[in-house]
């Protein structure tokens, strides 16, 4: 079983659901003094750089960088401020206008991530996922009205037809198939050529976790899958999934690979991951330790089984 947590995870927020339905109580966390802001650029954050990067917030003044009339959207409460994240557009033009300039820059998530703390990384993880909603539904889906902020940014508001609208997570079953002392890994066509990982696939309409999970790997690989046992989740920003982590016992060998979905998938013995982990494989690479995939293949070396 897997003990520590996953990168994105540990969001120490309080989102406070309740107090955000109130527009006055929003409106006196975003005057507040004591407030923390967050500007986002093309999904990329201000930090410090170097071994211990850190977030930038600021205080309310930070807002004249701002480019959408849109309020910024509150994020929750820590160490008993509010904290926000709000839009602007040109990253250069704003760390100037911030007098950050030649101190800071814009990083996308993924290069942050491993250099922030936890803390700060499951927060930026919320804010990244909540602005690309926002970014890419800026439009009822009902009536096809232009709606807008609601409840602090939590959800938005049609005008027109009166359709409130919520994020929504997208659910991805990954799975370490597993038989015996070999596992299989795949290889998508957008991966380098020696870099392997557990197989995945969007969870659908009517499907369990577990139903799910055998499908997608019968689609891609061909094996069958029988038991399927839940080890650990990871909320993946990317831009807002939730990767469902699980073993699979697998029934079958033969591989019949789906070309449209994989360019490779085989069987490497436990022997072999090791080697991969330790970095002394020249064949077969694993995905880094952000990724949900690397914790399952680590848990199952270190003997993690069913």
């Amino acid at each position: 079983m897997i003990e520590q947590p996953m990168f994105f995870a540990g969001n120490p927020i309080y989102r406070a659901s309740n107090e955000r339905r109130d527009p006055d109580w929003v409106e006196q966390a975003l005057n507040a003094e004591s407030s923390c802001f967050l500007p986002v650029s093309k999904l990329e954050f201000p930090a410090t750089t170097g071994r211990e990067g850190k977030l930038l917030w600021g205080d309310r003044s930070w807002l004249k960088a701002s480019t959408k009339p849109e309020e910024p959207i509150f994020l929750g409460n820590f160490k008993g401020r509010a904290h926000f994240a709000f839009d602007v557009a040109d990253p250069r033009l704003a760390l100037d206008s911030l007098g950050l300039g030649g101190m800071a820059s814009f990083l996308g998530l993924r290069d942050l991530a491993s250099v922030l703390s936890s803390e700060e990384a499951a927060i930026a993880a919320q804010a990244r996922s909540l602005m690309e909603w926002h970014a890419r539904h800026p439009f009822c889906s009902g009536c096809g009205n232009r709606s807008i902020h609601r409840n602090g940014g939590s959800s938005r508001h049609c005008p027109k037809c009166q359709t409130d609208h919520f994020p929504r997570l997208d659910p991805v079953a990954i799975v370490l198939v597993v038989k015996g002392d070999k596992c299989l890994l795949g290889r998508s066509g957008r991966f380098g050529r020696n870099l392997y990982s557990a197989l995945a696939g969007f969870i659908e309409y009517g499907e369990s976790i577990e139903e799910a999970a055998r499908r997608e790997i019968k689609e891609e690989s061909g094996i069958e899958v029988g038991e399927v046992r839940y080890v650990a989740s990871q909320p993946w920003p990317f831009p807002y999934s939730l990767m469902v982590g699980c073993y699979g016992e697998a029934l079958s060998e033969t591989i019949v690979l789906d070309k449209e979905e994989l360019a490779d998938a085989r069987w490497f013995s436990k022997e072999h991951v090791k080697k991969a982990l330790a970095g002394e494989a020249t064949d077969l690479s694993v995905p880094g330790k952000l990724a949900i995939a690397r914790h399952l293949i680590e848990s199952w070396v270190g003997g993690g089984s069913f």
